[in-house]
């Protein structure tokens, strides 16, 4: 033993933990991509309005949620390494489905010749109609696959940290490894927007779904468990297995070990019920925040995600989200070496400090409405790295608590709970907007009282507040007898203008309107001959979408100091469970 404790020890742990962390950034890069694509290139090619939206990503989620339950048997029955190559390779193929949606469509919607075709189609007639339920479909079909895959990356890889760390490493490993979710979500506004106006919204899809294999490549050859690893020398082994209580134990841990938790049996225990409420409690506000933001940051200030600008403020947000939640595994390691906790104490009283953070999404819309995107971006950024500092030892508290045998099945469940709660606030959240802004009547068609509905409706780009510049050329596209002349003027009919908004409207016959505000909009839609329908909401001081956002931001808020009470309450102290 002396002797092992005197070898220099190997650290093939750490290429473990960074094979799951590259898995994790892919997987989440794959997620997001549609978020990247929904509002600048995907919405107005299918005409989806944003509850479609919401039912997309709200079945993601549902179906997400289900597929976990069994993911974690299907890894622990498969094994680590067949169950997560398998994983990866389903969701890359389901990632690379997408990109077939637009012809797919054209093949079940008469009338329509062509993927360019789709995008020309009138807005709110029955053809449109169509082309969104067909197309809605398909891409639920692909989102399935994408979600029976991405379901096993989180069993797994909570597996892979319980078999290659000692109990009092595995949130700082999960934490790392989980910073893969942040990077993922960094590096997609940073390369999909620009794949998708470069190439076309498709190539995004295929390329970055093409990671994936290239992953899978190389897991074949340097994953296997650590006792039977030729990269794990005997000081590592022994370092990694330093949790087993006494030497002559080893042979029937060892026998525990290859027993299975049935889900009957797992949800007999508290602990369980622990982990997933936390897990629906929590996971929700994350994806709301990975799948509306591109979209929140277009609507409420008109900036596209492909604009350098809109790319800026998602990096920033998930730059914060990546550097400030690594310290959120170290956290509890501080707590358990220098005060002497044990470490489910010492990961629940971070989780309550990581839970204070998010009440900061109470005034993101009012300060955004003042100083403009980049302090929502700023707080967004904060909640994010909260819940990804929550989220690597919400994961730890399964392996302290549960043996090696039953961590993916449990890791499964609660990955259940957590889609469950994000079905709800992501479907919930597109019905929401929708219903906050109102409809108005066109020439007898019925519209979303928001910048799209208007776009829809009249033809019209509406031009935010301080970004009319992005705008004019826009605007200036839909009358070809108008030129841009230079970045300061057009010309029309023979006369030369200065480019600006009065100008536009009084010129080109049209009623521009500069700001994203629920009265300007309704100015607009009555200046052009709408009619309103059904008024816009009104909730916390904002009116239309604004308050939609608003209530969503409210309940991101208070979830996670929800989540950690019932937590606490169910398992106040720390107590292992054994397999029967």
């Amino acid at each position: 033993m002396n002797d092992v404790k005197k070898a220099v020890m190997t650290n093939w742990r750490w290429v473990m933990c960074a094979m799951l962390f590259f898995a994790t950034t892919v997987n989440y890069m794959d997620r997001q991509v549609l978020s990247l694509t929904f509002k600048e290139f995907i919405q107005p090619e299918f005409h989806w309005s944003n509850s479609d939206y919401g039912t997309i990503t709200g079945v993601f989620s549902i179906a997400y949620a289900i597929f976990c339950l069994f993911a974690g048997k299907f890894i622990d029955w498969m094994g680590t390494k067949k169950g997560y190559l398998i994983a990866i390779v389903v969701w890359s193929i389901g990632a690379v489905m997408h990109a077939g949606c637009g012809i797919a469509t054209t093949w079940f919607v008469n009338g329509v010749d062509s993927v360019e075709a789709l995008r020309a189609v009138e807005a709110g007639s029955t053809l449109a109609a169509s082309i969104s339920m067909v197309s809605v479909w398909l891409f639920l079909a692909c989102r399935l696959v994408l979600g029976l895959g991405e379901a096993g990356n989180f069993p797994a890889a909570i597996k892979v940290t319980a078999e290659y760390f000692p109990k009092k490493d595995r949130a700082f490993a999960t934490s790392i490894f989980n910073a893969g979710a942040s990077v993922g979500a960094l590096a997609a506004p940073a390369s999909i927007p620009l794949l998708a106006k470069a190439m076309g919204w498709e190539w995004a899809f295929i390329i970055i779904g093409g990671l994936g294999f290239i992953w899978a490549g190389v897991w074949v050859f340097v994953y296997d468990k650590p006792e039977k690893s030729k990269h794990v020398n005997e000081a590592e082994l022994a370092y990694i297995n330093q949790d087993e209580e006494k030497k002559q134990d080893k042979k029937a841990k060892s026998e525990s070990k290859e027993k299975q938790m049935s889900f009957i049996e797992a949800f007999q225990h508290k602990q369980t019920w622990s982990f997933a409420f936390g897990k629906f409690m929590t996971d929700g506000v994350w994806w709301f925040f990975l799948f509306w933001a591109p979209a929140y940051f277009q609507e409420q200030f008109g900036i596209k995600a492909s604009h350098p600008q809109g790319v800026l403020l998602i990096l920033t947000l998930y730059a914060i989200v990546t550097f400030i939640s690594l310290y959120g595994g170290y956290l509890p390691k501080t707590f358990v070496e220098k005060r002497g906790m044990d470490p489910y104490a010492g990961r629940m009283r971070a989780m309550l400090i990581f839970a204070f953070f998010p009440l900061l999404a109470l005034v993101a819309q009012p300060l955004g409405g003042v100083y403009g995107p980049w302090i929502v971006a700023i707080i967004i950024g904060i909640v994010g790295a909260a819940h990804q500092s929550w989220s690597a030892n919400i994961f730890s508290t399964v392996g302290d608590m549960f043996p090696k045998s039953a961590v993916a099945t449990i890791t499964g469940i609660g990955a259940m709970a957590g889609g469950i709660g994000s079905f709800i606030i992501n479907k919930g959240s597109g019905m929401l907007f929708d219903r906050a802004a109102g409809t108005f009547m066109y020439n007898g068609k019925e519209f979303v009282a928001n910048a799209d509905g208007i776009k829809e409706a009249f033809s019209i780009q509406m031009i935010p507040q301080g970004h009319e510049s992005l705008w004019y050329a826009d605007i200036l596209g839909g009358h070809k007898e108008a030129i841009m002349q230079g970045a300061e003027a057009f010309s029309y009919q023979g006369q030369e203008y200065l480019l600006n908004a009065s100008n536009l409207d009084t010129v080109l016959n049209i009623k521009t309107q500069i700001g994203t505000q629920t009265s300007e909009l309704l100015d607009v839609i009555h200046a052009n001959g709408g009619e309103i329908v059904r008024q816009p909401m009104e909730a916390f001081g904002f009116s239309g979408t604004p308050a939609g956002y608003m209530i969503i931001f409210c309940v991101c808020a208070v979830a996670y100091l929800i989540g950690w009470s019932v937590m606490k309450t169910l398992v106040p102290k720390y107590k292992p469970v054994e397999v029967k």
